[in-house]
């Protein structure tokens, strides 16, 4: 097993070897721009990473986790132009930089290159890749749906958030470590068993991106710091802030998750105000623990030695106290 820092390089490594940029360019240049954005590169990391829990050399893996890292911001390209972001780790997004109908062209390219990076191997394991992902990717745009859905409904309960949160990002972090674990041609049970430590993984990562978006600093965070608020999203912070709050203060936050204004500084303001006055804060950070236990608890199930183990450990908890 390696290091995160290492997995990290190696996948850098290899994604500066591919060939992405050809003709037409633009469609090519804006995948090009939003691969070498940077990032944490978590998703290639995991697959990486789950290849060598199972005893298999991580390069077998590398084309696994390009697919992986491909749709990935494929759908971050997408999801910039639904929520109309400007700023995606704090660059201009790909629908800024160039415009929306390049973003929709290169973002659908985007999801058929990530395909064919499993044609590299066998059929076999190139069944089990192909399928865990053809459900993934419908999932992930289930999940988005109800994100959009959210936005526009005044009664979303939290397991109903916690679902369109297990969709639109967890099972994409659980696939990435099934697959390296289909790679590595390990015990179904095995690759099961990492896949649920990747959901409830994933499930805390995106809790931890809520709470970020309304109290990251601007300068590490690299997203727009109040983005949900702006875009009246109903977070897990939104639906405890409304579960805790007295009636007075779930009038006035309901109020403003109903206005769309020009100026969102004191909007944005008022809302943390009342997420952190109300306990939603406290809530939420102790939601981020919880799933992120539930994920070491699966690591006791799993017939891996305890170095492994140590090491999945110690990155979820990176990830639970994560400022990025």
């Amino acid at each position: 097993m390696h290091l995160i820092s290492q997995y990290q390089d190696f996948f850098i490594s290899y994604l500066k070897e591919q060939r992405i940029t050809k003709e037409p360019k633009n469609l090519y240049e804006p995948i090009e721009y939003i691969l070498g954005l940077g990032g944490k590169r978590m998703r290639p990391v995991l697959t990486l990473m789950a290849a060598e829990v199972f005893d298999a050399d991580y390069k077998i893996a590398l084309p696994a986790a390009m697919a992986v890292e491909v749709f990935h911001n494929f759908s971050l390209v997408h999801d910039d132009i639904m929520d109309d972001a400007p700023l995606r780790r704090g660059k201009e997004t790909v629908h800024e930089k160039w415009n929306l109908n390049t973003g929709i062209l290169s973002g659908d390219a985007m999801l058929i290159l990530a395909y064919q990076y499993f044609e590299q191997y066998e059929p076999a394991v190139f069944m089990d890749l192909a399928k865990l992902f053809s459900k993934t990717a419908l999932e992930v745009c289930e999940g988005q749906q109800w994100d959009v859905d959210f936005e526009t409904r005044t009664n979303v309960t939290i397991p109903e958030y916690l679902k369109m949160i297990e969709y639109k990002t967890a099972v994409l972090v659980a696939a990435a470590m099934k697959m390296g674990a289909i790679v590595a041609k390990t015990s179904q049970k095995e690759a099961d068993l990492i896949y649920d430590f990747g959901l409830n993984l994933g499930l805390a990562f995106q809790l931890q991106d809520d709470y970020l978006d309304a109290f990251g600093d601007p300068e590490t965070f690299g997203k727009q710091v109040g983005g949900d608020i702006i875009e009246n999203k109903k977070t897990y912070l939104y639906l405890k802030a409304m579960e805790f709050s007295v009636v007075e203060k779930a009038s006035e936050l309901q109020k403003l998750f109903s206005e769309e204004l020009e100026d969102n500084t004191s909007k944005i303001e008022t809302v943390k105000t009342i997420f952190n006055e109300s306990g939603a804060s406290d809530a939420t950070q102790k939601a981020i623990e919880t799933y992120t236990f539930k994920a070491f608890e699966t690591l006791k199930k799993m017939d891996i030695n305890a170095e492994k183990k140590n090491i999945l450990k110690t990155f979820g908890k990176n990830l639970m106290g994560r400022k990025v």
